[in-house]
């Protein structure tokens, strides 16, 4: 959180989002998609859609650990950086992500 309450995307105190990082997500230890920030990062998750629309459970099942990682930038992660922080993703963030998005 920054000193105004609100969270600090960007990892660095500043507040401000970094529009250089790049954010890739991840689900059963497999990259799934990437986005230019958490939100479009949280997309990546309807290709892995459970079939009967259930991601309390499919975020239960052993081995899920759905989770975005950041990265300084794309060229970073290219490099095989570490990542500058990894967030835990829970069925209610993907089901907020994906809502109003068609089903496939």
């Amino acid at each position: 959180m920054t000193g105004n309450g609100s969270a600090d995307a960007s990892g660095d105190g500043s507040g401000m989002a970094n529009v250089e990082s790049f954010w890739e997500a991840y689900w059963h230890g497999e990259a799934i998609g990437d986005g230019g920030d958490a939100d479009e990062s949280l997309l990546a998750y309807r290709s892995v859609r459970p079939e009967n629309g259930d991601w309390v459970s499919a975020c239960a099942a052993p081995g899920a650990e759905p989770h975005l990682a950041r990265y300084a930038s794309f060229d970073a992660y290219l490099d095989n950086a570490d990542a500058l922080a990894t967030l835990p993703v829970t069925a209610v963030m993907i089901q907020a992500a994906l809502t109003d998005l068609p089903t496939r």
